[in-house]
């Protein structure tokens, strides 16, 4: 006895109709519009997300801006720490240094900021990048307010100290703009 043949393979016609297609996406709820006003194209991107929401779109500049102030932290911190009367001297003209200690402390918490910025460097993830922005004007803001405050109490004025100011000022303004840019939610597309 011949053993039987099994039916041929036929291919599914309700595949290739667009109603039925249409019906199956329905029922998946994939196909149609989020309550983001996202389209999911799968029912595997709809439960997994969609990466391109989690992608920082970068202010033009931000990086450049985070590697300036990486090397002007490192830079500063080291000045601090190999030659502090030096770095005291070029920020208040002709004061004496009475102990190193406290410059040299500065120096140290320059450069654990400072390793805080460079890692920041190279991350993509938008909280870090806008802690490390918010830590910068923070840090550039107090040191404004304590030069001032040193300023009024000795009555040193000098052109290296204006200069001082004025940088600060201008830091604490760039890191505030790209901290609220970087916070900006994107437009969608």
């Amino acid at each position: 006895m011949a053993a039987k043949q099994p039916p041929p393979l036929m291919k599914k016609h309700s595949q290739t109709d667009l109603v039925s297609r249409l019906k199956t996406r329905k029922i998946l709820g994939v196909g149609g519009e989020d309550d983001d006003g996202e389209v999911h194209r799968s029912k595997i991107s709809q439960v997994l997300g969609n990466e391109t929401k989690f992608t920082v779109r970068e202010p033009l500049g931000l990086r450049v801006w985070q590697f300036v102030s990486a090397v002007l932290f490192s830079g500063i911190a080291v000045m601090a720490l190999a030659f502090p009367d030096q770095l005291y001297d070029a920020v208040f003209d002709g004061a004496e240094v009475t102990s190193k200690t406290p410059i040299r402390l500065y120096g140290g918490a320059l450069l654990s900021i400072s390793l805080i910025m460079w890692n920041a460097l190279y991350t993509a993830e938008k909280v870090i990048i806008r802690w490390t922005l918010l830590t910068e004007a923070c840090y550039f803001g107090v040191q404004f307010l304590v030069v001032t405050a040193t300023l009024a109490e000795t009555g040193l004025m000098s052109l290296g100290t204006l200069l001082l100011l004025a940088s600060r000022l201008l830091f604490v303004i760039i890191s505030v703009y790209y901290y609220y840019q970087v916070g900006r939610r994107p437009k969608k597309v």
